[in-house]
């Protein structure tokens, strides 16, 4: 299963986005021996509109693009769920099993994810309830998703 990030911002240079690239290229490398490609980073600028729903709105139809009939969506919501990083590997890995080509994971912008997104997602997921920066949010699912290669290959990494 092909596995791509979409990202409302750009990451600028800087201690952040090495320790992000550092982890998604650790999954690039780990994820294939176990069913799991990385497809890269979409950036889109955010959205210009006036209000925090025509905001959502306009970067929900970017998004759009990129979703490809059969393509799984999880969108990454401080209003999501919860998950311990077994449960989430065990989801995508549902999804792979399932049959799964592609998952597109989209972090949103300052207003959040329209909501006709949040109805096709698959999984709306949380990092916590606290509120984190664009940058470590990517750092934070870049570790997430290498940990994920590495519970499904059952490589000591994760260690419960």
């Amino acid at each position: 299963m092909k596995i791509s990030v979409h990202a409302v911002g750009r990451m600028k240079a800087g201690p952040e986005k090495l320790l992000a690239d550092r982890y998604f290229e650790r999954f690039a490398k780990s994820g294939p021996a176990v069913g799991l490609e990385f497809g890269g980073i979409a950036e889109i600028a955010e959205g210009r509109s006036q209000t925090a729903n025509e905001r959502r709105r306009e970067e929900g139809q970017k998004l759009q693009t990129q979703l490809h009939p059969g393509t799984a969506l999880v969108l990454l919501d401080e209003r999501g769920k919860s998950f311990s990083s077994e449960d989430f590997a065990g989801r995508l890995g549902l999804l792979r099993d399932g049959g799964r080509k592609a998952l597109v994971i989209a972090i949103g912008g300052a207003d959040g994810h329209d909501h006709s997104l949040r109805d096709q997602a698959e999984l709306v997921m949380s990092f916590g309830l606290l509120t984190w920066p664009h940058q470590l949010v990517r750092v934070m699912l870049g570790e997430q998703l290498y940990r994920v290669a590495t519970i499904l290959s059952g490589h000591p990494y994760h260690r419960s």
